[in-house]
């Protein structure tokens, strides 16, 4: 068997384990609202508060460049990759569409990558690793909230596993490229404070100020 087909197999399998064989009824419940943006707005919101807990000149870049992961991740998966791979959603596939247990309505044709994996890993990495730079707090829970959610994806019967790992790859790598975007902006930040600082002194000690 080639490694393609094998690896297809591999991965049909494991979904139908997670969406088929490892349900639960209160999984069932919980896995939809766990997806859905809606349900992370206090998350957001927080986020938002803490950006400026830093000071505004720190808030704004930490909330453009969110949206520029967003943005990134968002139009590369969908308008991108998606074509590109060209895999119908499990819901489009006859392999597997009639294991399906209908907890979600099918969506787009298109499966790889999954733009929900994608975003929420572009915000993980993103928000861990200009967190750490602002403040040297590691908040690990972010990867395990964007595998939630890309567990959920898989669970409701939207995305196979590789359409998660794909999207959390992409996801992973826009947000470390946000990142640095961010530390140069506060690196350039810290250069021009010191310029002004020195001017300032110099003027102070020539009597012009």
């Amino acid at each position: 068997m080639p490694l393609i087909n094998w690896l297809d197999h591999l991965d049909k399998a494991l979904f139908v384990l997670i969406q088929n064989d490892s349900d639960h009824s209160w999984l069932d419940v919980i896995m939809p609202v766990l997806r859905e943006p809606l349900t992370w707005i206090p998350l957001y919101a927080f986020m938002l508060y803490y950006s400026f807990r830093q000071g505004s000149a720190r808030a704004w870049p930490f909330i453009v460049l969110t949206l520029l992961t967003l943005a990134v991740t968002d139009s590369v998966t969908a308008q991108l990759l998606k074509p590109l791979f060209g895999r119908p959603r499990p819901c489009h596939d006859p392999e597997v569409q009639s294991l399906l247990r209908g907890l979600m309505d099918c969506g787009g044709l298109y499966s790889m990558p999954s733009n929900h994996a994608a975003n929420h890993f572009g915000m993980a990495a993103f928000w861990f690793y200009s967190i750490r730079a602002m403040t040297g707090k590691k908040w690990h829970w972010l990867w395990i909230w964007a595998a939630a959610v890309g567990y959920a994806q898989i669970y409701v019967g939207k995305h196979y596993p590789f359409d998660i790992l794909v999207g959390s790859a992409v996801g992973f790598l826009t947000g470390w490229g946000t990142f640095h975007l961010f530390i140069y902006w506060e690196n350039r930040q810290r250069v021009r404070s010191i310029h002004f600082e020195r001017v300032f002194k110099k003027s102070a000690e020539t009597g012009h100020v």
